[in-house]
């Protein structure tokens, strides 16, 4: 079966001639910042090339997470979970949002000392995390066979419904007054003396002041087509979907073989903690120089193949003209066949783990790609060399649980004010003005 069940959001009929702000992209991204802009009073209009959610927004582990973060993410992230708290009030639907604590296990000594180092990333934001002992890992899980050094232990983070999330700030931003364009690619945008004045979809143009790029893993595309060179790849990830379990963790687990997620309806989410797949692609070609750092430091987690998706990305067009269909109208939604093996072997050692599992049902099997950047950090940031144009993308596969905050800070750069956090980590030029591009310890 493809792809997760998303809640289904239909989108308007008519297409606005004109508004303040077009958001590119339905994904957690872009509805979290539309939701922001339509709350201040602007005239927004959301547009999706497939439907909301469908892509990585609705296929990820639905982990909500400060631990283990880049530290140049915590800001952000801290804003983010007290986001959370009111979310369902705020939305006015339920997220499946709940602080049920997440817990990283550490094979040895060292991961236990780094992972205790890694919380003082921490101090001055009165988040509770502690560090436990192999015996208090086996006193609160009597029932595991997991052998390790110990684990962090952060008991603020959460957990929430990915199919549910990115369609419920959608519906909220439609009720706040945006328009929520599904099936409607944007093919472009338009300029009028090198500034935003509009977009061209194909149902026909839009003129605006703003547009943001939340397209995920299609961004880098998409700006590429107007002479913006935006370092971004795919990694692929693999998920299983149990059947409801009676007697397994409340808490959200990782651990190096597996990563485990209680899910709404009782059953969990399961994952390899480790491995993940990368395709080869043209792209892999043209952004290696930026990737070479990432390469070095994450070469044992990662899988790469040279397949059909080669051949697909070499035939997709990268100049399309505005008034014939683009790459996105021919491809609404990425849905990868998942890796079966790496999914069974993850559950293999689930089971191990936790012999509880040796009683789970599979209920369904997907895969997403997750965008990522050369330094494991998203760009959020105003575009320069154009004028009222910004990208939010490259979240590296951190982004539903720092979503809501992304979305604010994306409004608050896009309507000049003063930003929930400091920006400058996340902004566009980092990748061209010369800044030592660095890979920071976290997951």
């Amino acid at each position: 079966m493809p792809g997760p069940y998303v809640v289904p959001v239909h989108g308007d009929e008519d297409l606005p001639k004109t508004c303040d702000v077009v958001v590119i992209g339905g994904g957690i991204i872009g509805c979290a910042t539309a939701l922001e802009l339509a709350e201040r009073g602007l005239r927004v209009v959301l547009c999706e090339k497939g439907g909301i959610g469908q892509e990585q927004s609705s296929r990820n582990w639905g982990w909500v997470r400060i631990s283990m973060r880049d530290p140049r993410e915590v800001p952000l992230m801290a804003e983010s979970l007290r986001m959370w708290d009111g979310l369902d009030a705020r939305t006015g639907r339920d997220t499946g949002f709940r602080r049920a604590g997440i817990i990283f296990t550490c094979a040895d000594e060292k991961e236990l000392a780094d992972h205790d180092r890694w919380r003082s990333n921490l101090q001055g934001y009165q988040i509770d995390t502690r560090m436990l002992s192999a015996r208090e890992f086996s006193d609160l899980f009597p029932g595991s066979n997991l052998t390790m050094a110990g684990a962090l232990h952060a008991a603020a983070d959460g957990r929430a419904e990915p199919q549910r999330v990115a369609p419920a700030m959608a519906e909220a931003a439609r009720d706040k007054g945006a328009t929520i364009l599904t099936e409607c690619a944007v093919r472009g945008i338009e300029l009028s003396g090198g500034a935003i004045s509009g977009v061209v979809t194909e149902r026909g143009s839009i003129a605006c002041q703003a547009v943001v790029l939340a397209g995920g893993a299609w961004s880098s595309l998409f700006s590429g087509r107007f002479g913006i060179d935006l370092p971004q790849l795919k990694v692929m990830n693999s998920v299983i979907r149990t059947k409801p379990l009676a007697g397994g963790p409340e808490e959200t687990i990782w651990a190096r073989d597996f990563a485990i997620r209680k899910r709404q309806d009782g059953g969990y989410t399961v994952a390899s903690g480790y491995d993940n797949i990368v395709d080869i692609v043209p792209a892999s070609f043209r952004h290696a120089r930026d990737f070479l750092p990432a390469l070095r430091c994450e070469w044992k987690s990662l899988s790469f193949r040279l397949g059909g998706r080669f051949l697909e990305e070499a035939r997709m067009s990268r100049h399309w003209p505005l008034d014939e269909a683009s790459p996105f109208e021919y491809d609404r939604v990425l849905d990868p066949v998942p890796s079966k093996k790496g999914q069974d072997k993850a559950m293999a050692d689930l089971k191990a783990a936790f012999p509880v599992f040796a009683k789970a049902e599979i209920a369904q099997r997907w895969a997403g790609y997750i965008d990522v950047t050369p330094d494991a950090v998203p760009v959020i940031s105003a575009v320069e060399a154009i004028p009222g144009f910004h990208i939010a993308t490259g979240f590296s596969g951190h982004g539903f649980g720092i979503g809501p905050a992304a979305g604010r800070l994306m409004a608050d750069i896009v309507t000049g004010r003063a930003p929930i956090v400091d920006p400058a980590a996340f902004r566009f030029s980092r990748f061209s003005d010369g800044s030592k591009i660095e890979l920071i310890s976290g997951v």
